[in-house]
């Protein structure tokens, strides 16, 4: 199993806008094969980013989202908001579960490669 984490550094003014946004948002990523969760986590101390959350069966299968189309045109609506709306670049990263204390009987995820989201131009 693995998770992702999107830090996401909101401008305060743009709270509820950002969390109306994601509540709303295609859920595209819930049917797809291999998904576990999804999580906004909003922060409470003040300059800390939201972070999204998803937890997915394998690095695999979250490598096939984001080569979907899918994952196109989820993502086509977060160029909503105002570039006005992000103090800082999102940052996303990739975890490898090792231990999940409820589910005792987790095989560890293989370690991985690194993984880059964008290709370099």
């Amino acid at each position: 199993m693995i998770t992702t984490a999107n830090r996401i550094f909101v401008h305060p003014d743009y709270a509820d806008l950002f969390e109306e946004t994601f509540r709303n948002r295609a859920r595209l990523v819930d049917r797809m094969p291999g998904f576990i969760s999804n999580q906004l986590l909003r922060p409470v101390n003040p300059g800390d980013p939201y972070i999204v959350l998803t937890t997915w069966e394998s690095r695999a299968h979250f490598e096939a989202w984001v080569r979907s189309e899918e994952f196109r045109q989820g993502h086509a609506r977060s160029g909503t908001l105002p570039k006005e709306a992000f103090i800082a670049p999102n940052k996303l990263e990739l975890h490898e579960i090792i231990l999940d204390t409820t589910r005792p009987d987790l095989v560890p995820e293989p370690r991985g490669k690194p993984f880059k989201v964008h290709r370099e131009r």
